[in-house]
């Protein structure tokens, strides 16, 4: 595995690598969850690159950019079985001074994780961009956990007209059901065990929906009743929303998407499950 840092590194090993390119971008501190998105890149592609890089933009003035688990030497060891090429790009040279230029997708940035985090989603969307524009790749490979983030992306690749296949590969989870997530070893033992109310909630929609329930409100109701059972649990939003265009549906007669955001303790987790 080759490691390279700068534009003109990144070129140069892009060049010589076979075809078709999978890229897998990520924040480090690699879990399951990310592993299976390089095998999956492995399996599909002639090469495969993934890049470590923090991005600062993505992040509120109240949020744990600092606190974001880092390290680069595990992360490094984990991928290289995968992965032809890393990029490990720093803040100075992804934002040099007199960066001024941003790409912000509007309607389906509004709702859920937009509304609860604001500016998050044009840091996202002007991050990956840059890294497309970077390694040039023909398929990209990103996470269900992150819903509504693969949403955007797909959004802008059809907007921006990027030639590039976006896989959604499935989630990863615990033997318990918990959703891998890199912020998960912020919680001790008690909210760890709390934390699981995530998952069992969404199953619980979902068994109501199998056994025939359509109302979105009702799938709403189901997940809220059960999420509010849990002392340890502070839930931001529960939607029951449109696979693509992610607004709230009245009845889930179509592809729907199940989300949540909760705080278990400090730590804020999101999940979902696809209808």
């Amino acid at each position: 595995m080759q490691t390279v840092t700068t534009f003109p590194e990144l070129h140069t090993a892009r060049s010589a690598l076979p075809e078709p390119v999978g890229f897998v971008p990520t924040m480090g501190f690699l879990h399951a969850g990310h592993i299976s998105l390089v095998q999956r890149a492995r399996a599909e592609c002639g090469s495969v690159v993934a890049s470590i890089f923090v991005n600062p933009t993505q992040f509120g003035p109240k949020e744990d950019l600092s606190r974001y688990p880092r390290d680069l030497e595990r992360d490094m060891q984990l991928i290289e079985p995968y992965t032809d090429l890393l990029w490990t790009p720093t803040s100075e040279i992804m934002y040099p001074p007199g960066y001024q230029t941003w790409v912000e997708v509007e309607e389906m940035t509004r709702p859920l994780e937009g509304a609860m985090r604001p500016g998050h989603f044009r840091g996202v969307t002007t991050v990956v961009a840059k890294l497309f524009n970077g390694v040039q790749p023909d398929r990209a490979y990103f996470g269900q956990k992150d819903a509504q983030q693969a949403a955007v992306i797909r959004q802008m690749v059809r907007d921006l007209n990027f030639p590039i296949e976006i896989v959604v590969c499935p989630i990863v989870r615990e033997p318990d059901g918990l959703a891998m997530s890199s912020r998960n070893v912020y919680l001790d033992p008690q909210q760890r065990q709390a934390a699981t109310i995530l998952s069992r909630s969404l199953q619980e929609a979902k068994q109501a929906y199998d056994n025939g329930e359509r109302d979105a409100g009702m799938l709403r109701q189901i997940m809220k009743d059960i999420l509010a059972a849990e002392p340890l649990a502070e839930v931001q939003y529960v939607s029951c929303a449109d696979y693509e265009t992610l607004e709230e549906l009245g009845s889930a007669e179509r592809k729907a998407l199940l989300s949540m955001a909760v705080f278990i303790g400090k730590t804020r987790l999101i999940d979902n499950l696809v209808l």
